[in-house]
């Protein structure tokens, strides 16, 4: 079949600092494995240089197989595409190639109708059946049909932007998944599915022959996928690999083990090469009045110059250190009162009563109006007063909606915003937005803004403007501007879709310390095991509360 092999890669950020250093791991024919890491470890450059959109700084990747690659973009896709196009960007390179010649033959055609373009027209299709035009053709029927259940040829123009991004991750998916490439390489695959969603593609990883190497900040989805874990390390000279044999179940314990390992590798060099230089000293000592002991002191120093040629084991990876102090406040017992609310055309009247200190899980397919709910009380609720007025910078749209739902006294509503929308921050280096401040928030000192950017391993990306930072990042730096807020209600529209692994395990346990209620929409099962309210949102328009997390409309499922 396929697959990949990545060789002392290397590579240096146009500023200079190295981000990969001698990165070196297989993926067999057949193995599904995942690459993890912090933000900004090197991933998604690592997947761009194995699909050959970067030139590595050094050594090489090699490869057998076709090669099929999803984009970090897909889910996000805003211009005026279609579902062609979609397909076609995910399609082998002769195909593609074809396509556009057919496409410049048409355009010709309808500006020129003679002979020479009529003959270059029928060339161009018979190029596209030679590079397997028709046969890609069948494959996306079949894909559109499973992805949007419409045939390809009603789904081939329609723009893409009016897919929402489960929907375009999906028809990438079955592409990929269904299509002739023997090696996949998936960036974020899971991010915009709902949860019946990430389950499908859990199943058909398990299932295929194809070898894949995926990106993935899903804990479940690596524990039911992935049969081995990579994980780049960031160090000084540049992240380096380490690779668990084994499932996600058991990589936190590996993981343990191994750094225990290495520093008791690290404290036996310690002390050998601290007795040899000891030892040297010794003999340096008494061959400066004993001429027979000259060559013994020469003995010990080449047995030290060898030793420390040799060099020190492995050193303990570096670890992030987040640290979100989320603290919040004291309010009303009530925090959140809704009566026979109901968002237009999203779903039937409903009741709620969410007390302090209550942490709530808000559950659903896409589209069933989770969003828009978190939008509505980010806003103040119904009719808010003074005191409920959000505390960050971004100018909430109006939620349609009947009935009511109120805010309690001394809540303040906080709102992560899945988009990562915030115009007021654009332009503005995270240093700065910080020691200015907003109306909501009191400015810093710069030595108090770096050291709270240190806390969120942002330290390095103080003086970046918030637009160029990755996904995580950005999710980052919005958590601490709401630790920073005084929000005593947060509101967390898909909190852990971007943040690395060790990020999300912060965030929960920042949870975990706050003072104060938090709603979160979520299709993460496993960050969801930390609530103890579950409200779901079913595809019929019902909004009902369960005991335990409901994935599939009409089953409870219980997690383990």
């Amino acid at each position: 079949m396929g697959h990949v092999d990545v060789n002392a890669i290397g590579f240096v950020l146009p500023d200079g600092r190295p981000l990969l250093d001698e990165v070196s791991f297989r993926v067999g024919d057949g193995a599904v494995v995942a690459l993890v890491g912090p933000n900004g470890a090197g991933k998604t450059t690592l997947l761009r240089i194995i699909a050959g959109d970067l030139d590595a700084h050094g050594g090489a990747v090699t490869r057998s197989g076709g090669l099929g690659v999803m984009r970090q973009f897909v889910g996000q896709v805003r211009d005026d595409s279609t579902v062609r196009d979609l397909l076609l960007s995910v399609a082998p390179a002769p195909v593609r190639t074809a396509a556009a010649a057919v496409d410049a033959a048409e355009l010709a055609m309808m500006e020129t109708d003679d002979e020479p373009t009529q003959m270059r027209y029928a060339q161009s299709l018979a190029d596209w059946a030679d590079a397997g035009g028709y046969d890609a053709e069948t494959l996306w029927d079949v894909c559109t049909v499973a992805a949007l259940g419409i045939p390809y040829e009603k789904a081939q123009w329609r723009p893409v932007n009016t897919l929402s991004g489960g929907e375009q991750k999906r028809l990438v998916l079955e592409a990929l998944l269904r299509g002739p490439e023997e090696v996949l390489l998936l960036d974020e695959p899971d991010n915009y599915l709902d949860v019946p969603g990430k389950r499908w593609l859990e199943q058909r990883l398990r299932e295929t022959p194809k070898t894949v190497l995926l990106v993935s900040h899903d804990r479940e989805l690596l524990d039911q996928a992935a049969t081995r874990i990579a994980t780049l390390e960031p160090g000084a000279a540049g992240s380096t690999v380490w690779v668990h044999p084994g499932r996600f179940s058991t990589y936190h314990e590996a993981r343990r083990e191994r750094f225990a390992r290495l520093e008791e590798l690290r404290r036996r060099w310690d002390e050998e090469h601290q007795k040899l230089k000891d030892l040297v000293q010794m003999y340096k000592v008494k061959a400066a009045y004993n001429d027979g002991l000259a060559s013994r002191y020469q003995a010990a120093k080449t047995r030290l110059a060898k030793f420390e040629e040799a060099g020190p084991p492995q050193e303990v990876p570096q670890e992030q250190q987040v640290k979100m102090r989320l603290t919040g406040g004291r309010t009303g017992k009530r925090a959140v009162v809704a009566e026979r609310l109901e968002l237009t055309g999203l779903m039937r009247p409903f009741d709620l009563e969410v007390w302090f200190g209550e942490r709530v899980a808000v559950l659903g397919a896409n589209g069933s109006g989770k969003s828009h709910f978190l939008r509505l009380l980010a806003a103040g609720g119904s009719d808010p007063d003074v005191e409920h007025q959000p505390v960050g910078d971004v100018e909430i749209a109006p939620v349609r909606h009947a009935g009511t739902v109120r805010l309690g006294a001394r809540v303040r509503p906080g709102w992560f915003a899945q988009t990562h929308q915030h115009p007021a921050l654009l332009g503005r280096t995270l240093l700065e937005i910080l020691h200015r401040g907003d109306e909501h928030r009191d400015g810093m000192p710069r030595e108090q803004a770096a050291r709270a950017l240190d806390r969120y391993e942002l330290a390095r990306a103080s003086e970046q403007v918030f637009e160029s930072l990755s996904g995580g990042q950005q999710a980052r730096f919005q958590i601490l501007l709401l630790e920073l807020s005084g929000a005593t209600l947060l509101l967390l529209d898909e909190p852990t879709d971007n943040l690395d692994l060790h990020s999300a395990e912060a965030l929960e346990e920042g949870l975990a310390a706050y003072e104060g209620t938090v709603l979160a929409v979520t299709h993460d099962r496993w960050f969801a095991r930390g609530f103890d309210r579950f409200l779901v949102f079913g595809a019929d328009g019902r909004v009902a509360e369960h005991p335990q997390p409901v994935w599939d409309e009409g089953r409870v499922v219980r997690e383990r």
